[in-house]
Order: C-alpha cells, then sequence, then structure tokens
C-alpha cells in the first residue's frame, strides 16, 4: 500500500511540474538590469550590452546582443552605463526600456 502512494504522490508531482514547465515555456520573461553598451546598431534595431547575471531571464553574465526599438536607442553609445528592461519571448531577447 505504501509502494502504491508514492507512486500515486510522484506521479502528481510529476504532473505538476510538466504543468509549470508548460505554462513559463509559454510566458514571456522580464527582468531589470544593468550593464555596459558595446555595440549599438540602432538602424537595425540592435544593442549589444555586457551585463552581470540576470536571474529573471535564467542568463549568466555575458555579453549580448539584444533586438530594440530604434527609438530607443537614439542617445545610446558603445561604453554607456546603462539600465534597461528586458524581455524574453521564445530565446528571442528584447530590451523595452533602456537610460543612461
Amino acid at each position: 500500500m505504501a509502494y502504491l502512494r508514492r507512486k500515486l504522490l510522484c506521479a502528481i508531482a510529476a504532473g505538476a511540474v510538466m504543468a509549470g514547465a508548460a505554462v513559463s515555456a509559454g510566458a514571456a520573461q522580464s527582468a531589470n538590469a544593468s550593464g555596459e553598451v558595446r555595440r549599438v546598431d540602432a538602424s537595425a534595431g540592435r544593442v549589444t550590452i555586457k551585463h552581470g547575471a540576470i536571474s529573471g531571464l535564467d542568463l549568466p553574465a555575458m555579453t549580448l546582443v539584444y533586438q530594440a526599438d530604434p527609438g530607443l536607442l537614439g542617445n545610446i553609445k558603445a561604453g554607456d552605463k546603462v539600465s534597461f528592461t528586458a524581455t524574453r519571448d521564445n530565446d528571442k531577447y528584447v530590451v523595452t526600456e533602456i537610460k543612461k
């Protein structure tokens, strides 16, 4: 009886984990961070930022190319220290806010 109870509890727990993974996989994640701008290509809507770990996006410290609305990048240049908000949706990283 105890064996069947453990098997049932394991099956329920596994189902809950899988359901949580399905919800989080489809939902966009967002986080605030800071870093240093390495490169800006406003016409292509891209900004390269070197930043520390961003736990909200499950990113380690790295230099990453983000997509961004070109209008956000008008006053941003390489070497600027910035604070930014980024989202991840289906492995696409997008800066939604950025300021010096």
